[in-house]
């Protein structure tokens, strides 16, 4: 992450991206449950100094913005709680880990919904196995949603990001996901506000999102595609 890296929320426009931060695209891959099981990485764009990111859904040169927000009279207002992610989260505890939940953050990437779903499986967490699949799966959650902790240390259980930009594909659900933010890359809102630094967070690029800046998984029913033929959209 180069000096002065964020991302600035403009007012009813685009995500303003400086610092050099990495951007890239991530599918979700199913397991042979059928549920998601793991990302795979997908594309890798040159990394620019600072770029500007779509923010309404509708740019022609997504994920690029390309001024459209303007003609369409986008209204991009924050409506996202300030509140400290551990106000927001309620706790599911079992005997080997504590999961927090804050369901207003939630994507709708559905990792949580493997092996009987990771609330059961933390309620099991006394079993190493179940404990190892339901921190994989809160650790694959990009929105943060979910943290699980070590009940015993009380740490939490985090993968190693660099900062960087994700875009994420479902092409089980057939569409294109909010954007990923990762490893603590700060994101600003037009205010000037600062929203808490966190390891996970998604950011709505479908632009109709009620919990703006961020995903609230409204990009499945509205069937967003940002139109990457080279992903085989």
């Amino acid at each position: 992450m180069g000096k002065g890296a964020k991302i600035v929320v403009s007012k009813n426009g685009p995500y303003l991206v400086s610092g050099k931060l990495p951007l890239g695209k991530e599918i979700i891959e199913i397991g042979s449950d059928g549920e998601p099981a793991r990302w795979q990485s997908a594309k890798s764009y040159p990394v620019k100094e600072s770029y500007a990111l779509c923010r309404c859904g509708q740019s022609k040169h997504k994920p690029f913005c390309d001024g459209t927000h303007a003609e369409i009279k986008f209204k991009g207002t924050e409506t996202a709680s300030r509140k400290k992610y551990s106000s927001q989260a309620k706790k599911i505890i079992g005997p080997g880990l504590v999961l927090a939940d804050a369901p207003s953050l939630c994507a709708s990437a559905r990792f949580c919904h493997g092996k009987g779903g990771i609330r059961k499986l933390v309620l099991s967490s006394d079993k190493s196995k179940l404990k190892a699949a339901a921190v994989r799966e809160a650790c694959n959650c990009p929105s943060g949603r979910l943290v699980a902790r070590d009940k015993k240390t009380g740490k939490p259980i985090e993968p190693h990001f660099e900062p960087s930009l994700s875009l994420i594909e479902d092409p089980q659900a057939g569409v294109s996901g909010p954007i990923w933010v990762k490893g603590g890359a700060p994101v600003e809102s037009s205010d000037g506000h600062k929203y808490k630094t966190r390891n996970r967070v998604t950011l709505c690029r479908c632009g109709k999102s009620k919990n703006k800046p961020f995903c609230d998984g409204t990009h499945i029913s509205s069937k967003f595609s940002d139109g990457d033929k080279s992903l085989g959209k």
